[in-house]
């Protein structure tokens, strides 16, 4: 047991933070804090299903002893949230949501965060049994502050920042280091990935993800296959991550490259064991990017929309190219943001060139 802030003894403490892919290895670090300020305290975490294998391995025990396949969470809870809602009333939803439920309140967490600061998983923290719920006073969705027991205002410019700084005030800390994000391993599937390198005769790896949330964060495909076909004039092979629906959007990078790139439809781990072997990540704001930037991979960062003093590659070499005529907004607009359009495909490879040189500075 760890004392809390308040000399309370913690025996269970739970993080909730649901999603997405960039939104939960934002979270990492705070929660990596939290470890550390209570090393005696079990930690759970509740999250969709989809995104677990970023904190667990498959066939992996979700619950038990910590190690390199569940590095971060005692316990990894998980809902489905989108498939709960399309059949919410069927008796096998609510058999689903009865289990997980009681096995988040069987825990009996003293505490829980919510490190996501939407209504729904303010109501999930709420729901946990813990008396204690912390929360930002400036969550994401307001009404969400209105349960929390108890409110940080998060400072720093990026997210990662901010969220570090919740949890430093959960763990009574006024000075943090920010601790590099721990991902799962799988041996065997690091072990398919190398085969799999080896035999396409794939040394010098780049990872290009073309596909965004939502269209105006999207960089054309074709310039993705422009700069792959000129790393490739100098050596280096280019992968093409394809992510659920972006099938249309890798067959236009591999024709544009003539060759240079190849797409790869990938699960998570298989995505973080590639990732760790590459020498470059091209890439909007995007969930693989910030796993990129997690691993310690340098980063093209390609921006419209969205603010990189928010959301940017942290934590590792970066190059961010944006214009200044894209605004910063997150409507999900569906056509590509005018600003992205100007970035040209001279302007990336000129930027991979530049962190691909500073390896042997």
């Amino acid at each position: 047991m760890t004392a809390s802030p308040s000399g309370r003894k913690i025996e269970r403490l739970l993080i909730v933070r649901l999603g997405a892919m960039g939104d939960v290895i934002h979270t990492l670090p705070a929660v990596q804090i939290l470890r550390e300020a209570f090393p005696a305290t079990s930690i759970g975490w509740l999250i969709e299903e989809r995104w677990a294998e970023l904190l667990c391995a498959p066939d992996t025990s979700r619950r038990g002893p910590r190690s390199p396949q569940r590095p971060v969470a005692d316990w990894v809870h998980t809902v489905n949230l989108i498939d709960w809602r399309k059949s919410l009333w069927s008796l096998r939803t609510i058999e689903e949501i009865a289990t997980v439920w009681n096995d988040v309140r069987a825990m009996h967490y003293e505490i829980t965060v919510d490190l996501q600061g939407a209504i729904r998983s303010a109501v999930l923290a709420q729901c946990s049994g813990a008396s204690v719920v912390w929360g930002s006073a400036e969550p994401r969705e307001s009404p969400a502050s209105i349960l929390y027991t108890r409110e940080v205002i998060p400072y720093g410019r990026h997210v990662v920042e901010q969220n570090a700084s919740l949890a430093a005030e959960v763990a009574g800390k006024y000075k943090i280091v920010i601790p590099r994000p721990e991902l799962p391993r799988n041996r065997q599937t690091e072990e398919q990935i190398e085969e799999h390198l080896a035999s396409s005769q794939v040394r010098s790896l780049v990872i290009l993800n073309p596909g965004a949330g939502w269209g105006a964060k999207r960089w054309p495909a074709k310039r993705y296959g422009e700069v792959a076909r000129v790393l490739g004039e100098l050596g280096l092979r280019s992968i093409v991550n394809c992510g659920p629906g972006e099938a249309a959007l890798v067959r236009e990078v591999e024709a544009a490259s003539q060759g240079a790139a190849f797409g790869m439809q990938l699960s998570i781990t298989q995505l973080i064991a590639i990732t760790r072997h590459a020498r470059l990540f091209i890439g909007g704001d995007t969930g693989p990017m910030h796993m990129a930037a997690a691993l310690q991979v340098p980063v093209v960062a390609i921006f419209g929309p969205t603010d990189p003093a928010r959301n940017g590659p942290y934590g590792t070499r970066s190059i961010v190219l944006r214009s200044a005529a894209s605004p910063t907004t997150h409507r999900r607009r569906p056509e590509p943001d005018p600003g992205m359009l100007e970035i040209s495909a001279e302007e990336v490879i000129t930027a991979a060139m530049r962190l691909l040189s500073e390896e042997t500075i």
